[in-house]
């Protein structure tokens, strides 16, 4: 059994989940690249993967033709991401977590498994930091169809869900990219 000296050391041995998340087009994936070319445990964000698997497939946008599959897909991976932190040690930053799955669920509009909220309860994390929408830094791409008005909409859909999954929620502010990295740094509990 590890001895620790003090209490400090036993909280930095500890596995710490952080979740950095928002809208579309809020800076985040910036924020976890940043983050893992400096150094720290990083897992990506796996939407991008199942939306590029679809479109190979013939299907352009997964999430708009069949979102209950595209989001079974996503809650599975992130799920997976989950348990795969398990086994590290240290802080690791998630760019989106299982929340997320039903935030964009409720945006849609679209019904459910209510295995869907039991998973944002089992699998816990242990900080959320929140990108609000902003504008200029707002980009569309193939894998993202949503515009800004729509991008700020799931940004209230995923602060609502977070909250109801009993998080707090630490919002990070404009600026550079490793200037909105070190808030997340700067801030960690």
């Amino acid at each position: 059994m590890k001895k620790y000296t003090s209490m400090r050391d036993l909280i930095m041995s500890t596995n710490k989940k952080i979740v950095i998340t928002g809208g579309p087009g809020t800076g985040k994936t910036s924020i976890i690249d940043f983050l893992k070319e400096n150094g720290h445990q990083c897992l990506l964000e796996i939407s991008r993967q199942v939306t590029l698997e679809a479109q190979a497939q013939g299907i352009e946008q997964l999430f708009l033709t069949d979102p209950l599959l595209f989001s079974n897909k996503l809650l599975e991976g992130r799920i997976n991401q989950h348990k795969e932190s398990e086994i590290l040690s240290g802080t690791i930053f998630f760019d989106r977590g299982i929340p997320d799955v039903v935030a964009y669920m409720d945006y849609a509009g679209d019904n459910y498994p209510s295995y869907f909220k039991e998973a944002c309860l089992n699998y816990r994390y242990h900080q959320i930091f929140l990108l609000p929408p902003w504008e200029a830094i707002y980009t569309s791409d193939n894998e993202r169809y949503e515009n800004f008005e729509q991008a700020t909409e799931i940004y209230h859909h995923l602060k609502k869900t977070y909250l109801d999954s009993g998080y707090e929620l630490l919002e990070v502010p404009q600026g550079s990219i490793s200037e909105r990295a070190n808030f997340v740094l700067n801030n960690l509990r």
